[in-house]
This record gives C-alpha cells, sequence and structure tokens, in this order.
C-alpha cells in the first residue's frame, strides 16, 4: 500500500480504531505522516446527497450546532472577504455563508447533501450540487471540514485552483493529525472516538502543505487553531467521554485559559484543527 501523497509504502498502524466501523485499519505514513483509513475504502457521493452523514436531518439543529465555528471562521476572514466573491465548497448547512453574504458582492455554495436546498433558497443564497455545475471565478474561495472527505484531494484542490481569479485565495480547514488527545495525553478512549469512515484521511501542518504544493499552490500561512477548551480535555482524561466543555467549561474556560492553552498547543502542533491559506504559484 502506496501513500497517496509521498508515494513512500512503508506505514505504521495508528492505535485506536474507526468508531463506525471496525473493519478499517487506520494508517501513518512513515514518510510524510499522512494518516489515512485502509486504501480500499471510499464513500460514495449519494451517501452525502442523501443526508446519510447524519443521523437525522434536523436543519435548524445543524444551524445551532455549528453556529459557533460559523461565527469564528467568519470573524477571522471579514477583513479577507468583504467585497470580494466568496465561493464555500462543501458549504453545509449555509451558516457561513449566511453570515458572509452581508460583506461579499457574490456568495454561492457547493454541496452534495439534497436537502438543503430549499434552505439555501429561503436564504437567496445561490447553490451548485457539485463543481462542475458553477463555471463562474471567486475571489475567494472557502472548504471547511471537508478534503478530508475527499478520495482524490490533488483532483479537488487542482480543480478549485482553477476557479480562483488570478490573486485569489483558497482557504481550507481541517483536523489535526496530531491532535494533544492522541500525541501528547495519548488518550486511548479519544482513539476509539475520534477517528470516522468518513474522514478518509487527516493532515499536519507538514502534510496540508504537501498537498497544496502537489495542486500547485502556494502556501500563504498556516495556522494551528484549538476548537475544543482545556474543560474538553480534562474529561477526556478523567471521564473517557466527550463534551466536557458543556459540563466543565462554566468554571473552568475563562477566555484568557482558553487562549493560553491554544497559543501553548499551537507551539507543539497538537491543536484540534488547522487553517491554511494558499494562493496560485506564480
Amino acid at each position: 500500500m502506496n501513500c497517496k501523497l509521498c508515494g513512500s509504502n512503508k506505514h505504521r498502524k495508528r492505535s485506536g480504531s474507526v468508531r463506525d466501523n471496525k473493519d478499517l485499519d487506520i494508517y501513518e505514513c512513515c514518510n510524510c505522516g499522512l494518516v489515512y483509513l485502509s486504501e480500499s475504502y471510499q464513500i460514495s457521493d449519494t451517501f452525502y446527497e442523501n443526508s446519510k452523514m447524519h443521523s437525522s436531518f434536523d436543519f435548524e439543529k445543524w444551524r445551532k450546532q455549528t453556529f459557533e465555528d460559523d461565527s469564528r471562521r467568519f470573524e477571522s476572514l471579514k477583513n479577507t472577504i468583504t467585497n470580494k466573491k466568496l465561493l464555500d465548497f462543501g458549504s453545509g448547512n449555509g451558516g457561513f455563508l449566511k453570515l458572509a453574504k452581508n460583506v461579499c458582492t457574490k456568495v454561492c455554495g457547493v454541496e452534495l447533501e439534497k436537502a438543503v436546498k430549499e434552505y439555501y433558497e429561503k436564504d437567496k443564497i445561490e447553490l451548485f450540487s457539485n463543481l462542475n455545475e458553477c463555471n463562474k471565478k471567486f475571489d475567494i474561495i472557502t472548504s471547511f471540514h471537508v478534503i478530508e472527505h475527499i478520495k482524490e484531494p490533488i483532483e479537488i484542490l487542482e480543480k478549485l485552483k482553477s476557479m480562483l481569479n488570478d490573486k485569489g485565495r483558497l482557504i481550507i480547514e481541517v483536523p489535526n493529525a496530531n491532535d494533544a488527545l492522541l500525541t501528547i495525553y495519548e488518550s486511548e478512549a479519544f482513539s476509539h472516538f475520534t477517528y470516522w469512515s468518513c474522514h478518509l484521511y487527516l493532515y499536519t501542518q507538514y502534510t496540508l502543505s504537501l498537498l497544496a504544493k502537489k495542486a500547485g499552490l502556494k502556501v500563504e500561512f498556516i495556522k494551528h487553531i484549538q476548537r475544543y477548551p482545556l474543560s474538553n480535555h480534562l474529561y477526556w482524561l478523567s471521564k473517557n467521554a466527550p463534551g466536557g466543555h458543556e459540563k466543565w467549561g462554566n468554571f473552568l474556560d475563562s477566555k484568557e485559559l482558553t487562549n493560553a492553552y491554544e497559543s501553548q498547543l499551537a507551539t507543539l502542533n497538537a491543536t484540534d484543527t488547522i487553517i491554511a491559506s494558499f494562493t496560485k504559484e506564480n
């Protein structure tokens, strides 16, 4: 089995298991560090088209669940996207686009899930079911927690690159394969929870930059951010369960502590999330 990113045939099995498919193995390339599931495994587009990624389709509940992330992304990118034409690839429930349309000259989404269409129409956001339907050019293309789902990510990045204007930016957010709960704290319970059959690849700062370069993109920046605070990690280590930020966050997660913890994890490349900005190579 050769690594899809660097071609190496040397890999090791990672500890843990895939929470919804125990037959899958988790590998890490010994050369570049790409983390990936068993080579023969992939998910068809119909899986996503028919809302099978969700146990039940409750749009309003979904919007509430993603509001914090949608708001964080919007606030961090507001200056970048103002007065720009924006495409969000894998736009989900459209929460980010609903915020972005207030400052952008044009916003569009690409989303496979058919059930969201009526909600985009209600919000007056243009929606495409796949990239081939969209023949426009954009100043900014975003993709939040989508690329890890893609079987052929280089091909998709090349396609997205072709849809950028000359000085356009591609901004990608993905889970970090070096999450502190895996690499520092070595939480066994988390290692049986975090891997998911929908996530075919997990990236690090290095492998994400390597992916971009193979797609002919130039790295503008890669930053480490922490979505889940210290209370979440302490709860995993104490109770071997998720949701600690909801149970302990009210007395643990001050703004100062949360920022300091994120900064410290970032110095170790061990946050739970990576965000990157790419441009076309000159």
